[in-house]
């Protein structure tokens, strides 16, 4: 077989078409560093224009029986190479879409450990403040805010009036808001 380096292009895909591997080496040789400086113009990153371009003769190599080449060999490779990293920049235009997207999501979402936390505390402090209120007034509020009971069946349970509820309700209130606000206000300034 004569020298592979002397031939044309044209002449080194027929050889391709009939499986010889020396052909294939050849078109390698002649093209693969070429093709690499263009993919790593487009990109400015070595590892994947050198990845993008072994993926390209790989598959070159892999389906070389169907590859009909219509112009030249050197302007089907790089028209090959110019879309290979186009689709290399559109996935990756997704993937960063997608990071940014799920780390503003964990963002959202690492608030809210902070937040039931706070939430539970306020709680625990609101519990304790109701604990402090006089034993009648208490089982009325806990009656009213925790079991949903209105002031009617309030009254009738404890067989007391409307309006005895309702004065209840109406201390157990003003006792919480006044001392939750001097906790809400030492809670800003800790």
């Amino acid at each position: 077989m004569k020298k592979l380096c002397g031939l044309s292009d044209n002449e080194l895909v027929e050889f391709l078409g009939q499986d010889n591997i020396a052909a294939f080496e050849e078109i390698y040789n002649r093209y693969w560093l070429k093709l690499y400086a263009a993919a790593y113009k487009r990109l400015n990153e070595r590892e994947v224009a050198r990845e993008i371009v072994q993926d390209f003769f790989t598959n070159f190599w892999v389906n070389r029986a169907q590859i009909k080449i219509q112009s030249s060999l050197e302007g089907y490779f790089f028209t090959a190479i110019k879309y290979q990293v186009l689709n290399y920049k559109r996935a990756e235009a997704v993937r960063s879409s997608y990071s940014k997207q799920l780390q503003l999501a964990n963002e959202v979402y690492d608030n809210s450990i902070e937040e039931n936390y706070q939430y539970k505390e306020l709680r625990e402090r609101v519990d304790m403040e109701v604990n402090q209120l006089p034993p009648k007034c208490r089982f009325v509020f806990e009656l009213s805010r925790n079991q949903y009971k209105t002031n009617k069946e309030i009254a009738q349970l404890l067989g007391i009036s409307e309006k005895t509820v309702e004065n209840h309700l109406t201390k157990a209130l003003r006792y919480l808001r006044v001392n939750l606000n001097i906790l809400f206000i030492l809670f800003l300034f800790r």
